[in-house]
Parts: structure tokens; C-alpha cells; sequence
């Protein structure tokens, strides 16, 4: 098991507040008189007084965005094939074992109420307003996250991005535009014509190595070209605005190659005259040199016999053993359940950016070096960290890879989604039990 980047885009909390919110209040009144089996799901059934808050739910956020909403049986039919498979999500979820602890939900909660930009007395207020209970609102966040975690497991076990697969990307065009550095361009143009005499081209060539050396000594590239160039961008200083090299001609690329910001290229020609370019600032480029970390851990995972709680105590002392003098190396061998790593004593290497997912990599970041990190939660399940180092290195050809790696992954990730959730579908056990003047309405749609 690698500790990669997760490929998710987990849907926001905050949408999920703010549309449970709205629909509660008209569904809440509704539940005693809908209270039946809509759809039974394997081993269990979508009630229909969650299908009417569901689908109050999604009206709301339709009417919202001022688009036409589809007819109400095809719509109502789409509420309720969402609903079955996160019902089959959730019992993935409690089959293998899978949990959410009170402090990853009280976190999710409390970034619900950050995003809502309200204290935590509004905010239950609010709820109350609608009425919603703190409780139903925690277990609504609860399934959310639970929904997510299976979904991330199942389907990044499902993407392998090959070598073949980055080199064929990297060897694109669009490989090419992506990995690309973009600049922002100044530039001045001394013309001359292709056809000049030389005694001409003397002149030109002196006055544009003659700007080339003030610009580097200090003199306001912009003033410079106003006053000087023949380009259709002088009377704004030059600007060419920001440029990816692949979108510049061939001749400028190249006089860049190697240029940093701020430097000003030496003048070179084309059919036009000489030009000076300089690099006033850069984005979206490749990191040349990198901080590593080298780093250790211990994982544990929460399973039917070991609770959520009972991993992070486990953690908790093992951490106390090796506070005390124990070696890290030695009680991971004996109890990490990171089979990749616990042989070689939890060792993970020299790290990359954007190797490990995010909560791994923000424990590592903050950990010194020698230290042992508190234990922390990751899709993966609970670790511990030890920081053994931290380097600069050139990497610049592996970070590009690891980028266009993670790009390729998270590409298909949707996809993959998509197929799975249908898989599941099909391999379960459902029947639906909609009111008959339902299905006959949408049978009719249909046709």
C-alpha cells in the first residue's frame, strides 16, 4: 500500500448544509403522511420521507441556479437511484469495518460552520430555525464522510497510472502546453529590415545591446521600450502580457531557455530586426530543486475488532515507548499494518512533493526532524511519523512525472467513479416499490 495522493473531489460540506437547510422545514411536515418503503436495498430500504427531503433538497438547489428543472417523476426517479447507492456505500462501509471518528467529525462540522462564516451559537440557531437537530445534522455529515472514504478506497485501488502512460502524456501536445513554464513578457523590437545593408544592421544590432545593458543595469524595461521599440505592444511598455513558451514563436522560446525573472535576453533577430526580451515574472513552473523529507510511520488500521479510538491509543503508546528510548524502526516491523513498509521498519524515503496525501503530508511538514508526531488520520487509517531528515534536491525531472502522474490519475478518477457506482448497482439487490401512478407517470416520460 502506497500512501498516494487521494483523487477525489469530495462533494462541499457547506452545499450540503446549506441545501439540507432549506429543504428541511418544508419536508419535516411531510414525513408522518410518507413514512413508507420506497426501495429496498439489500439488507436494507429508502424511506419515502427521505426521498421527499432529497428531492426538496435538489429543487431547491435547482431553482437556485434559475434553470428548468426536469419533470418531476424523472427527477424523483434520479433522487431515488442516488439514494440507493449510497445506500450501498454505507453498507460497504459498516462491512469492512469502516468508521468516523467524533474528532474528524467535529472538524468537518466546525469547517462547515468556518465556510458559513457564523459562530457555533448561530449556527445551531440556524439549524433549530429549520428544524434540524444538531444530532441528525452530525449523522448526515457522518454518512457524508463514510460515503466519501469508501468511494476513495474502492476506486484509486482501480487506477494504475503505467510509465508508458506519463511518457505518452509528456510527448503530447498537450503534455507539452501543460508542463510548460508561462512568463510575463516584456519586449522591444529595434527594426530592421531582412534585406537592410550592413552598415544598417551594425546600427541596429549596437542600439539594441546598447538598451540590453541599461535594462540590466537598472533602467525601467517599460520606459525603454516606449521610447525605443518599434513593436505593436511599445506605447504600453512592451507588455506581451503571460506567455507559455509552447504559445510563443520558436525564436523567443529559445532566446529564453535558461532565463530566470528578471533577467533580459541578449538581442536576437528576425526577419523584423532585434528583439530584447525580459522575463518580468513567472508562474506554473516546474520546481527545479525540492525539499525532501525522510520519513517513518507506523499505520494502523480501524477494523470490526478495533475501533476507530482504540487505533489512535494504540498510537498513542506506542508513540510513549518510543518517547521513552524504544526504536521506531523495531515497533513498526511489529506492528504497522502498511505492508509496503513495515519490513524496513516503517521506512518511506526520500518524500516528493505531492507524494503522500494531504493530512500525511501536513503531519510531516510540521513534525522537526528527529521527532515522533502525534497520531493523525488519513483515508488509510491512523498514523504516527518520525522525521529522520529533510534535503533540497534536484528533482526536476521526477516532480514533473509525479505532477503528471497525479494529473492522469485524477482525470480518470471520475470516470472510474462512475463505473463502480454502476458495478455495485448491478450486483445488488434492489426493488423498487414507488406508488404505481408514479411509475406510470414516468413510464409515459419515457415513451
Amino acid at each position: 500500500m502506497r500512501i498516494m495522493t487521494k483523487l477525489t473531489s469530495m462533494r462541499s460540506l457547506l452545499t450540503l448544509l446549506t441545501a439540507s437547510l432549506l429543504a428541511a422545514s418544508s419536508a419535516t411536515a411531510q414525513v408522518k403522511a410518507l413514512d413508507r418503503v420506497v426501495a429496498v436495498v439489500d439488507d436494507d430500504v429508502v424511506m419515502a420521507s427521505e426521498l421527499q427531503l432529497r428531492l426538496d433538497t435538489i429543487l431547491n438547489q435547482i431553482q437556485a441556479q434559475q434553470v428548468q428543472a426536469p419533470p418531476i417523476d424523472v427527477l424523483r426517479r434520479q433522487v431515488l437511484e442516488q439514494l440507493i447507492i449510497e445506500r450501498l456505500q454505507l453498507q460497504m462501509a459498516s462491512r469492512a469495518g469502516v468508521t468516523i471518528s467524533e474528532a474528524e467529525l467535529d472538524q468537518a462540522i466546525a469547517r462547515v460552520q468556518q465556510n458559513a462564516s457564523v459562530s457555533p451559537e448561530e449556527f445551531r440557531k440556524r439549524l433549530a430555525a429549520d428544524g434540524l437537530s444538531m444530532k441528525s445534522f452530525r449523522q448526515q455529515i457522518r454518512q457524508e464522510l463514510l460515503i466519501r472514504r469508501v468511494e476513495q478506497g474502492s476506486v484509486n485501488r482501480r487506477i494504475q497510472i503505467t510509465d508508458q502512460d506519463i511518457d505518452n502524456f509528456l510527448r503530447s501536445k498537450e503534455g507539452e502546453f501543460w508542463k510548460s513554464p508561462q512568463f510575463e513578457l516584456g519586449h522591444i523590437l529595434i527594426p530592421v529590415s531582412s534585406s537592410a545593408p550592413a552598415d544598417e544592421v551594425t546600427k541596429a544590432r549596437a542600439k539594441a545591446e546598447q538598451l540590453a545593458q541599461q535594462a540590466r543595469e537598472g533602467a525601467d524595461f517599460r520606459r525603454l521600450a516606449i521610447a525605443n521599440s518599434a513593436g505593436q505592444n511599445a506605447l504600453s511598455g512592451g507588455d506581451l502580457g503571460w506567455r507559455k513558451t509552447v504559445e510563443l514563436p520558436t525564436l523567443f522560446a529559445d532566446a529564453l531557455e535558461g532565463s530566470k525573472v528578471g533577467d533580459v535576453t541578449q538581442p536576437f533577430r528576425s526577419d523584423a530586426g532585434f528583439h530584447l526580451l525580459k522575463i518580468h515574472d513567472q508562474r506554473g513552473s516546474t520546481e527545479q530543486v525540492v525539499e525532501q523529507t525522510k520519513v517513518r510511520h507506523i499505520l494502523v488500521k480501524p477494523s470490526a475488532i478495533l475501533s476507530d479510538d482504540d487505533a489512535y491509543n494504540k498510537l498513542i503508546g506506542l508513540r510513549e515507548q518510543i518517547m521513552s528510548g524504544a526504536e521506531f524502526g523495531e515497533l513498526a516491523r511489529e506492528n504497522s499494518e502498511d505492508i509496503g513498509t513495515m519490513l524496513s521498519g516503517g521506512d518511506l524515503g526520500w518524500s516528493m512533493p505531492g507524494q503522500f496525501v494531504p493530512e500525511f503530508t501536513q503531519a510531516m511538514d510540521n513534525t522537526p526532524v528527529g521527532e515522533v508526531s502525534m497520531p493523525f488520520r488519513s483515508q488509510f487509517g491512523w498514523h504516527i511519523l518520525k522525521v529522520e531528515g529533510r534535503r533540497k534536491q534536484d528533482m526536476t525531472d521526477q516532480y514533473i512525472r509525479n505532477q503528471a502522474a497525479n494529473l492522469l490519475r485524477n482525470r480518470r478518477y471520475e470516470e472510474e467513479l462512475q463505473n463502480w457506482r454502476r458495478e455495485i448497482r448491478d450486483q445488488a439487490y434492489v426493488e423498487i416499490k414507488l406508488p404505481e401512478t408514479q411509475e406510470q407517470s414516468e413510464s409515459t416520460e419515457q415513451q
